[in-house]
Parts: structure tokens; C-alpha cells; sequence
């Protein structure tokens, strides 16, 4: 195991969850599924405890910690994607399955993970700073989903 992996608590559902990672994003994957050796306060000995899986090459560990610490958008993973095509994908596939639209790139998942589904184009934009970062950054506000045509139609003036 890493000497540094993010830890997310779940409500029961920690596999699941880890499951859908692996199968909707690359270089992703379940490790291992750790049972419970005696009953926790939120289940019973031989439920599953936590799940060891990596999200595109992030560590991560889930726990089946009960409904006391319920996901909240101070984390987040943000993914970078290459075109549209990848954003509406990932986007699609995160809000499709039972997750919610928010602002400026950012959806929640059916777990309450936050995600930020973010085109390179947008970053290239703001890190360049001054007109560009503007343009570009006037343009996503309004937005929920990315939409790389607009934000290229407002960097082109």
C-alpha cells in the first residue's frame, strides 16, 4: 500500500463505488476489498470494511464508516480531459448514474463525491493570466457542464 492514499468515507458502499471508478475512468482500478474481522459500529463482522482502489493513478481508500461524515464538497477529484468528447463522458457518467449537476465544471456523484471535470483548454486559458484568463473565465461561470466551443469562441473575441 502507498504511504499516501486518500481515504473517502462511505455509508456502506464503499465497493460499489470503487467498482464504478475503475470501470468509468483510465488507469483506475479495485485492489482489494478488506473484510470486517468483528462487528463496527456501522456493520457486522465479514462486511466489507474498506476497499483499496486508485482513481486515475490516485490511491484511494474506501471506508464503510457509516452515515455520520456524508461527502462534502471540500474534496474533490479533478479531472483533466483532453476534448469534449472526454468531458461528456466522464460528465455523463457521473451525473447519469444518479449524480447531480452543479457550477463551473463540478458534479457530485450518486455517492455525494465531488468531482471538478475539467477541459485542458480552460486551464491553459486561466493559467495564461490577464485577457485570456478573463475571457475564459467569464465564459465557464454561467456553465454547468464544460463546453470547450464556448469557451474557445470567447478566447477568439
Amino acid at each position: 500500500m502507498p504511504r499516501n492514499t486518500i481515504c473517502l468515507w462511505f455509508d456502506g458502499d464503499a465497493e460499489d463505488a470503487a467498482t464504478f471508478y475503475s470501470a468509468t475512468f483510465p488507469d483506475s482500478e479495485l485492489r482489494a476489498v478488506n473484510r470486517a474481522p468483528a462487528d463496527f459500529p456501522s456493520g457486522k463482522a465479514g462486511d466489507v470494511l474498506t476497499v483499496e482502489f486508485s482513481v486515475v493513478g490516485i490511491p484511494c481508500l474506501g471506508l464503510n464508516g457509516g452515515p455520520n461524515f456524508p461527502q462534502t464538497e471540500a474534496f474533490s477529484f479533478q479531472i483533466i480531459t483532453d476534448d469534449q468528447e472526454e468531458t461528456d463522458r466522464y460528465w455523463n457518467a457521473l451525473v447519469g448514474n444518479g449524480g447531480q449537476e452543479s457550477a463551473c465544471g463540478w458534479c457530485k456523484d450518486r455517492w455525494g463525491v465531488s468531482w471538478q471535470i475539467t477541459p485542458q483548454v480552460l486551464l491553459d486559458a486561466l493559467a495564461a493570466g490577464g485577457e485570456q484568463a478573463r475571457l475564459a473565465f467569464e465564459a465557464m461561470l454561467p456553465m454547468q457542464k464544460i463546453d470547450i466551443a464556448t469557451i474557445e469562441a470567447a478566447l477568439a473575441g
